[in-house]
């Protein structure tokens, strides 16, 4: 059996067991794409096939991206990593801080010094996603900021608004994944003096040829798109109108400013191929949007042993064998790395999206594996185990295709 059909097979077999719609995969190595597969439906109501174009929802795949686009500022001297990032968020200038995450909203202390850019790039600002917490900052979060990604609020709204809401732990502590990609994304729009999305246009997707990547899908390209799919309460498949919890809608109003760096990119398997070579340092042409020393930054540990050792998401280590660079988390031990992370040689760098979307750049082979796929789930259903079969189907294409 060749590697494709092993891919394609595997893949398929997820498909027929109802665990997700469907997928695309590629493999990456030696300068040559080795292996492409699509399987299953792009959209449950259509019908439609997936194919090597389908556009996907990136979630948190994003992240990088947007923090790639950061560091081209940082390179120009704009910012400077442990400049406060008051001049830029004066709203920002006085937070307070949680004595216990799960605790009171009334009970805080003043940060013990402001945040900084690289406290931003390195998720250590003290920002969380609410919904990864029980206390009462989840429903503040909610009632506060609004959806995640397609928001009626303007970013500087939405700054304001998150300058109201405590920090879950002191700026430069520890790693709590979360809104800071977001806010970086806004502050380095106020910097540039344009909004995001055509600053990540100029800075990364242009040089980079990836034209099927943005916070929107331009109208002739809207056939391409993944259609929402997630999953009713008896764990069967379904197409959705927005995603659970309502961060994210069928379609995105035209007139919407928020653009969301956390996770509101779409993309493809060809663009994101292009995105993660660039950080290997092997794209087209010789393209590349960073100093090689920035890159070797985003790309290595930032982390001391006591953040990595405390870092926890859903109560569960979050760092065993990794480390977190800048956007990506970095292989240290490959024995102990998980693959739904990322999982090859010393200094691999990845990160999983949570719409069911990973991807992973290995360095020393200059591999890239990429795996995209709409498989929108909330945490109650995940709770129940509805909707974990598409991480499966990321760990058996990973074991295949690094075999």
């Amino acid at each position: 059996m060749t590697e494709r059909n092993s891919i394609e097979e595997a893949l398929l077999s997820a498909v027929e067991a109802g665990e997700l719609a469907g997928a695309a995969a590629l493999v990456w190595r030696h300068g040559s794409v080795r292996q492409v597969a699509t399987v299953g439906r792009r959209d449950l109501t259509s019908g439609a096939p997936v194919q090597r174009d389908t556009i996907f929802r990136l979630a948190s795949l994003s992240k990088p991206v947007i923090t790639a686009a950061a560091l081209t500022l940082l390179d120009e001297g704009r910012f400077a990593l442990d400049e406060p990032i008051t001049a830029w968020a004066p709203e920002l200038a006085h937070v307070r801080v949680l004595r216990d995450p799960d605790g009171p909203l009334d009970q805080t202390d003043e940060a013990a010094r402001p945040i900084t850019f690289r406290d931003l790039l390195t998720h250590r600002s003290g920002l969380t996603y609410g919904d990864f917490h029980r206390g009462p900052i989840k429903r503040a979060h909610a009632e506060t900021l609004g959806p995640q990604i397609d928001n009626p609020l303007t970013p500087d709204t939405w700054v304001a608004r998150l300058a109201t809401l405590p920090l879950v732990d002191h700026p430069g502590a520890g790693f709590h994944y979360g809104l800071s990609t977001d806010l970086l994304g806004f502050l380095i729009a106020r910097v540039e003096g344009v909004p995001l999305g055509a600053l990540l246009d100029r800075r990364v997707l242009r040089p980079l040829g990836m034209r099927d990547t943005g916070f929107t899908v331009a109208p002739p390209n809207r056939d391409r798109c993944a259609g929402l799919c997630g999953f009713d309460a008896e764990g069967r498949l379904t197409a959705l109108r927005e995603v659970p919890g309502r961060h994210a809608l069928e379609h995105r109003p035209d007139d919407m400013t928020f653009e969301a760096g956390g996770g509101g990119l779409w993309s493809t398997l060809d663009d994101y191929l292009a995105f993660a070579r660039m950080l290997i340092g092997d794209t087209p042409a010789g393209v590349d949007v960073l100093r090689p020393e920035t890159r070797a930054m985003m790309m290595s540990n930032q982390l001391t042993p006591e953040q990595r050792a405390a870092a926890r998401m859903f109560g569960r280590p979050l760092f065993t064998g990794h480390g977190y660079g800048m956007g990506v988390a970095v292989v240290i031990e490959p024995e102990k790395a998980d693959p739904l992370q990322c999982r090859g040689g010393v200094g691999t760098i990845g990160w999983p999206g949570a719409y069911g979307s990973w991807w992973q750049a290995d360095p020393n082979d200059g591999s890239v594996l990429i795996f995209l796929a709409h498989n929108m789930v909330d945490l109650q259903q995940m709770g129940r185990g509805i909707g974990l079969g598409v991480w499966s189907a990321i760990g058996t294409f990973h074991g295949i295709a690094s075999a």
